[in-house]
């Protein structure tokens, strides 16, 4: 059978599917762009995750660091609080038993200070009676050796025991 188709309507037969060409390859390019776009937003997306993440790690192990140097110097800062109160302990002492060893002895020129560890014990008016001390306190009979003149003295926190002489000058006026 035969079909009689208008000029008119075959005409706008043609033109229907032209537009519906012109239609399909717009929507394509649309498709393939929107895929393309895709494709560079989830690698922009894992970029950022990724730059983000590494900023994080940075950001916490600068952290960690500043943490780690803040710990040690209140270490240090506490070390310090106690040595100057250790020293001032010391100088306390010290002047206290100065002054006991001046009312006990008529006039004397040096005493014996007898120090553990850095730490001072006491005042001695002899060599021998500070050893004696020392003795008492629990340091061992022998291996007490003399200081050689001129040498430089080992730090006193080195030393366990050490007997060291010190000058005493008259400060009462006369």
């Amino acid at each position: 059978m035969l079909r009689i188709v208008r000029t008119r309507t075959y005409d706008a037969l043609h033109a229907d599917r032209a537009e519906h060409e012109r239609t399909r390859l717009t929507l394509d390019r649309a498709v393939s762009d929107l895929a393309e776009h895709r494709a560079h937003a989830g690698e922009a997306r894992r970029m950022t995750e990724a730059g983000a993440q590494e900023l994080i790690q940075q950001a916490n192990a600068e952290r960690d660091e500043a943490r780690a140097e803040r710990d040690k110097l209140r270490a240090e800062l506490d070390l310090a609080r106690a040595q100057v109160l250790l020293d001032a302990e010391d100088r306390v002492a010290l002047r206290m038993l100065l002054r006991t060893v001046r009312k006990q002895a008529g006039p004397v020129d040096r005493v014996y200070a007898l120090f553990h560890r850095g730490r001072l014990l006491s005042l001695h008016p002899s060599m021998e009676a500070a050893e004696r001390a020392a003795e008492a306190e629990g340091a061992p009979r022998d291996g007490w050796t003399a200081h050689q003149p001129g040498a430089a003295l080992p730090p006193a926190c080195e030393v366990t025991w050490r007997v060291q002489p010190l000058a005493v000058q008259d400060t009462t006026p006369h």
